[in-house]
């Protein structure tokens, strides 16, 4: 049963940082793509940024220099680092991991940021 455990959400006034880690278990295999997604009140989940194996990585325009992606890949985890927060980033942040061969894909239950004005 894989497992995806996300930590480091919380409440921060605008231009702040946090940090957020996800660490996966129960995987035999190593994740393809690992990343973040986040979801608004009232809006559709969008993506933040991903990860590959190898190290590429994707960001959503609106994330672009502000925040970092990282994995361990031997720890089988990712971390977002965000900086200049804005209240619009406010959501909740999902961890996604991804297995190609196996056509699957494995979410956490979120962890809630909140940036104030």
């Amino acid at each position: 049963q894989v497992q995806l455990v996300e930590s480091g959400g919380g409440l921060v006034q605008a231009g702040g940082s946090l940090r957020l880690s996800c660490a996966a278990s129960g995987s035999r295999f190593d994740f393809n793509v690992m990343g973040w997604y986040r979801q608004a009140p009232g809006k559709q989940r969008e993506l933040v940024a991903t990860i590959a194996t190898g190290g590429t990585t994707n960001y959503a325009d609106s994330v672009k220099g502000r925040f970092a992606i990282s994995r361990d890949n031997a720890k089988k985890t990712v971390s977002l680092q965000m900086n200049s927060l804005k209240p619009e980033d406010t959501a909740v942040y999902y961890c996604n991991a991804v297995i190609y061969f196996k056509g699957l894909d494995y979410w956490g239950k979120g962890t809630l940021v909140t940036v104030s004005s």
